[in-house]
């Protein structure tokens, strides 16, 4: 192993999604799921990890652990908890965590939709409705209205290719109605509220920074039968390319025009935002609730706690392509790893970051990397154990424990880069602990 030094600036930061961490909130769809039994072990949303209460606490661990920006979302339901009703003293809440980060010289970049949503929106059909990207455009446009002064970075959808296979296909996502119909109704409206808000955003913040967040995967396959060619083809084009074409061109492929009317051709990303977890193999299937496409996890690989393939290399082959095809700045907007026992963390965010390295050294702008997450939290239908965080939360006393893979990406941040002796102190073990299967 070397060390290695980013050649040009990137900024280095975390992110979180507000129902994973702040507890106490019952308007939003993920309590009351939580609240039917939905999730693993029996858990709720509503603790989270107290966040909403222990926000102070937890801006100064992001300030203590050299974060140079921090991505969180806002909760709609928090905000709009009733339809056309605006809450501001939630609002206000928000403003002051922001403004307590802008304090600390941490920039924010904020989630308007990460996968939680009014329990009221979700009972008019949430994206399925036809009217629902305009009412995304209005809670858009009070939450842009209110943090205008202090916010220029904005994602407006995480992850809608997650999102609705959750939602639509598989089931482990609210409301938990199957239908892949639904798959692409609910893609062609997320694409254009995503539209919608991008032009509102611009309207109110000209100097913006406006993307979407899309979840990549990279798809791989043992053979080169036809059967494969076509399962791959049809794997990328329904979980990546119709939300790229859409959201990034205003383009939409079939048959996402059948469901939705009024979105133009033009520009509406001003960066690629991306999310990267594991390489994922491809087979063809004869299910059609999954798309005629079957996901496996390849053998003899490195894997985490959930059995995803830990892939390095899939984050530089997934940027390297959305780069040449849009040619635009590359936020990483998500990139980590469940390890409950912290004992190969520190080495994932080494070799992810040195793809990272590599890419800048081929002169690919990749301005921001955040790690998921700064802290552990509710990982959705799978509750509480998966544990992503630099910080470790001890959920029956919510006391707050950097991890040493959260002592190491500080260095790393501090440093800019890894340096042999970094190595020394916190990979070495590491890389004798790497689980493979």
């Amino acid at each position: 192993m070397k060390g290695f030094s980013f050649s040009k600036d990137i900024l280095l930061g975390s992110a979180t999604a507000s129902v994973q961490i702040e507890g106490g909130d019952k308007n939003n769809n993920w309590y009351r799921w939580s609240e039917r039994g939905k999730i693993a072990n029996g858990e709720s949303s509503i603790g989270g990890c107290d966040h909403w209460r222990l926000f102070k606490e937890d801006i100064e661990l992001i300030k203590e652990l050299k974060q140079e920006t921090y991505r969180m979302s806002v909760e709609w339901a928090r905000i709009e908890p009733v339809q056309g009703q605006f809450n501001k003293v939630a609002m206000d809440r928000y403003r002051e965590e922001i403004q307590l980060l802008i304090d600390a010289g941490i920039i924010p970049l904020v989630t308007l939709h990460h996968f939680s949503e009014p329990i009221w929106f979700e009972d008019m059909g949430s994206w399925n409705n036809k009217k629902s990207p305009e009412i995304f455009e209005k809670f858009t446009e009070y939450v842009v209205e209110n943090l205008k002064d202090l916010v220029e970075d904005w994602a407006t959808i995480n992850e809608p290719n997650v999102y609705l296979q959750g939602r639509s296909l598989e089931g482990n996502f609210p409301p938990g109605k199957t239908s892949t119909i639904d798959y692409f109704k609910g893609a062609g409206n997320l694409i254009k509220g995503h539209i919608l808000a991008y032009k509102k955003i611009h309207e109110v913040i000209p100097k913006a920074k406006v993307g979407v967040v899309l979840h990549y995967a990279y798809f791989d396959s043992k053979d080169n039968k036809t059967g494969t060619r076509i399962a791959k083809k049809i794997v990328k084009r329904n979980f990546h390319e119709i939300f790229l074409k859409g959201m990034f061109e205003g383009k939409l492929l079939f048959p996402l025009g059948l469901f939705v009317k009024g979105v133009k051709l033009g520009d509406y990303c001003d960066y690629i935002g991306i999310n990267y977890y594991s390489r994922h193999g491809v087979k063809s299937s004869r299910k059609i609730s999954m798309l005629f496409t079957e996901i496996y996890v390849f053998e003899n690989s490195k894997y985490n706690d959930l059995g995803w393939e830990i892939y390095p290399e899939g984050l530089s082959k997934g940027i390297e392509e959305l780069y040449y095809q849009y040619r635009l700045p590359v936020w990483i907007t998500e990139n980590g790893t469940p390890d409950h026992k912290d004992k190969f963390r520190g080495k994932f965010i080494f070799d992810h970051l040195r793809e990272v390295s590599k890419l800048l050294d081929k002169g690919i702008p990749i301005e921001r990397y955040y790690h998921w997450s700064i802290m552990d939290n509710f990982e959705w239908d799978l509750g509480y154990s998966p544990r992503f965080g630099l910080v470790e939360i001890d959920y029956s006393s919510m006391e707050r424990k950097i991890r040493k893979s959260g002592e190491f990406y500080r260095e790393i941040i501090e440093n800019n880069g890894v340096t042999q002796e970094m190595i020394e102190k916190y990979l070495k073990v590491e890389s004798e602990n790497e689980n493979r299967r």
